[in-house]
């Protein structure tokens, strides 16, 4: 039994829809091994849940390179730091924010180990994780005009959300145990 099966079997009730979700966008065959795990392992990382992450990163071992590994990460801690820089110019609304530069370092996105579409992948799904709206389109836009259809963004988010759904569920988990330790 894998990691991720192992945490499934953990969800509550309450979270059944996620148990049968989590089985499935895995089996998509829309997306690449590589872009499922690397979308995957960098949604993981965007949960900041150190159970999911850790379970992502031991089950993509087998379907991943190192490069493409690297990517992920690089995708989710880049991301971390746009989504919330982006967002702001975006939600305070003002065109004098939107001329400044944002003298922010983001060498990898240009530069990624891998390829380059996949990677944009990866940032699109942990900014939709995020709530982003300005890298959303943005990365959107970069895959598609590379290639990938709308259906792999599709099942690329798809992943994404139910991977925020299991941290969110195991949360959940937790939450009912600690409450029932209380009351005993």
């Amino acid at each position: 039994m894998g990691q991720i099966e192992s945490l499934r079997t953990r969800l509550p009730e309450a979270a059944k829809d996620i148990k049968l979700n989590v089985q499935s966008v895995f089996q998509t065959t829309t997306l690449t091994p590589h872009q499922i795990w690397g979308v995957a392992v960098a949604s993981a990382i965007a949960t900041r849940n150190p159970e999911v992450r850790n379970a992502i990163f031991a089950d993509a071992q087998a379907h991943l390179s190192q490069e493409v590994t690297e990517d992920a990460k690089a995708a989710a801690a880049l991301m971390a730091m746009n989504n919330v820089y982006y967002r702001f110019r975006h939600m305070v609304g003002k065109e004098s924010y939107s001329t400044k530069p944002a003298r922010l370092r983001m060498n990898w996105i240009g530069k990624p180990l891998g390829n380059k579409v996949d990677f944009e992948l990866f940032c699109l799904a942990v900014s939709a994780i995020n709530g982003c709206e300005m890298c959303i389109r943005s990365h959107e836009k970069v895959v598609v005009d590379g290639g990938l259809s709308e259906d792999q963004i599709h099942d690329a988010v798809r992943v994404a959300a139910t991977i925020q759904a299991l941290a969110v569920s195991l949360e959940i988990s937790q939450e009912n145990n600690s409450y029932a330790q209380a009351v005993a």
